[in-house]
């Protein structure tokens, strides 16, 4: 059996056993933070990192390029502590951009792959893993331990905060949600899941620095506009468009509030 399938499998059944026990025995939250705890030191996260580490050096698309030129934000290559000051304005572009939009910069421009192709399927699936999803793990792996400095001096920097803000609190859809509904208020929860308050900067700092992450329900990494389409499908929102302004906006807005905690990814999710 392929290690990695092995791996999650185990990983999948002690959560699912440790879960069980914290429901007979006390707090759930307190116990899935003891079991994040016992097993942190091997998050299958780390496979996505090497994979993505291997993509980011290795030439590829129709110009046979790597992205070892790829500037996100720090200097063309530089991939330390890029992550802990995204999103951010790019000159280049003109615009405000996450770190999946601006790989899709870089994948585009450097590597001449067609943004429908990067964008068609960015998450992953059952035997299906899309490149740009890796390439998220390792950039964020090399912010880990890099205190959170997202900028807002840029006039766009500071629009995309504000529209981000609003969005945050905008109520719609048939059940007249909005992410405030769950994350704009202390102490709830769903389930056995506590909801961070991101109006609260502690809770928002706990919870922005470890997403990206591993999904050990779902067997898989998962990047941070896969975390927030979710959020939307849930709330019943029409799908966006993959890295679209609207998630760079909210995802500016939740990083602004998480800055100066130090960035504790690729986490370890239930």
């Amino acid at each position: 059996m392929n290690t990695s399938i092995l791996k999650n499998a185990i990983f999948v059944f002690a959560f699912a056993a440790y879960a069980s026990a914290a429901m007979a025995e006390g707090s759930a939250s307190d116990e899935i933070a003891k079991y994040r705890e016992m097993i942190s030191d091997g998050n299958p996260a780390e496979f996505d990192e090497m994979r993505g580490e291997e993509l980011w050096k290795k030439p590829g698309g129709p110009n046979k390029v790597s992205l070892e030129k790829c500037d996100l934000g720090k200097g063309a290559g530089v991939v330390k502590g890029a992550y802990a000051e995204l999103p951010r304005y790019f000159a280049d572009t003109q615009r405000v951009q996450d770190l999946e939009s601006r790989l899709v910069t870089c994948m585009t421009t450097l590597q001449g792959t067609a943004e429908k192709d990067i964008t068609a399927k960015p998450f992953g699936g059952d035997n299906y893993k899309p490149e740009i999803e890796s390439l998220v793990a390792y950039v964020v792996g090399q912010s880990k331990g890099v205190k959170m400095n997202v900028s807002l001096k840029h006039p766009k920097e500071k629009e995309a905060f504000e529209i981000g803000k609003r969005i945050f609190s905008y109520r719609a859809g048939p059940y007249d949600f909005a992410c405030s509904t769950c994350h704009g208020k202390d102490k709830q929860r769903i389930r056995m899941q506590d909801l961070p308050n991101f109006n609260n900067k502690k809770d928002a700092q706990a919870a922005y620095t470890t997403w990206p992450a591993y999904r050990v329900s779902q067997g898989m990494f998962r990047s941070f506009q896969w975390r927030l389409n979710d959020c939307l499908r849930q709330q019943r929102f029409p799908e966006p468009k993959y890295a679209s302004e609207l998630t760079i906006n909210l995802t500016m807005f939740m990083a602004v509030n998480a800055n100066d905690a130090v960035y504790d990814g690729p986490g370890l999710k239930r």
